[in-house]
């Protein structure tokens, strides 16, 4: 079959269906996983699919209060490039939630293994499609601002775990007052996130560094990793550079 024929078919059953599975396409259309999946690549490529782990969805699916509108995207992508390099095969990750964990989320490899906590419902939906890490929703109250879940119950299920990398986002980050949110629940489950790990990366737009919310998280000597869109010998970023490594 050509791949014109090929692309056709994975549309059409994309239209009717909302998704495809590669391992599916193999069978019916009689060809390789990977003719399979360059095939997805370029109908991605073209806007007529989504890629996710093991198929694709139509353009058109969009999960549970997906949010459709990102502040500062294009930032946060390249955010979540440079998180991505600090992430290792067989790493047990934790993560908080925002837009740059779900940027983040969606770019994780297919093949990436280890273990994913979240307390992001978002970016536990994103991980589980597109990577092949087991991810364990840590489920509790649901913050409306946030889109993550808090309460003691929350922090108690954290406090039982270990692991190699915590990756959050915040609110607000100065040389002074450190990791600052304006939620004191969220603040809560921050520090727990933190506690649970042997390291921790924090993921900022730039337009946050010296700014300070009403509740204190951590001191920034706690975060091992800042990772900004900016190229790390930003002079906005020296003062950081003597208390973590910046990225």
């Amino acid at each position: 079959m050509l791949q014109e024929e090929r692309h056709n078919f994975i549309v059409q059953k994309i239209n009717s269906h909302n998704k495809v599975v590669a391992s599916e396409l193999c069978q019916q259309l009689g060809v390789s996983l990977d003719t399979i999946r360059r095939d997805i690549k370029e109908l991605e490529k073209k806007g007529k699919v989504i890629k996710v782990h093991g198929g694709a969805v139509s353009p058109n699916f969009h999960q549970p209060f997906q949010q459709l509108e990102v502040y500062a995207k294009h930032e946060k992508k390249e955010i979540a490039k440079k998180a991505l390099t600090i992430i290792k095969d067989g790493m047990t990750l934790l993560t908080g939630g925002g837009t740059v964990m779900v940027e983040l989320a969606r770019i994780l490899p297919e093949h990436l293994t280890g273990t994913l906590f979240t307390v992001s419902p978002l970016v536990a939906l994103e991980a589980a499609q597109r990577s092949s890490v087991e991810v364990v929703l840590i489920g509790g109250r649901l913050a409306r601002n946030s889109y993550i879940c808090t309460g003691t119950s929350v922090a108690s299920a954290i406090a039982e775990i270990q692991v190699d990398l915590c990756l959050l986002g915040t609110n607000g980050l100065s040389i002074k007052e450190g990791i600052t949110d304006f939620d004191w629940e969220v603040s809560q489950v921050k520090k727990a996130l933190i506690k649970a790990a042997a390291k921790t990366a924090l993921l900022s737009i730039s337009e946050k560094l010296g700014i300070v919310q009403k509740v204190q998280v951590c001191r920034l000597e706690a975060i091992d990793y800042l990772v900004t869109e900016l190229e790390p010998d930003d002079d906005k970023l020296s003062q950081y550079r003597n208390i973590c490594k910046v990225l």
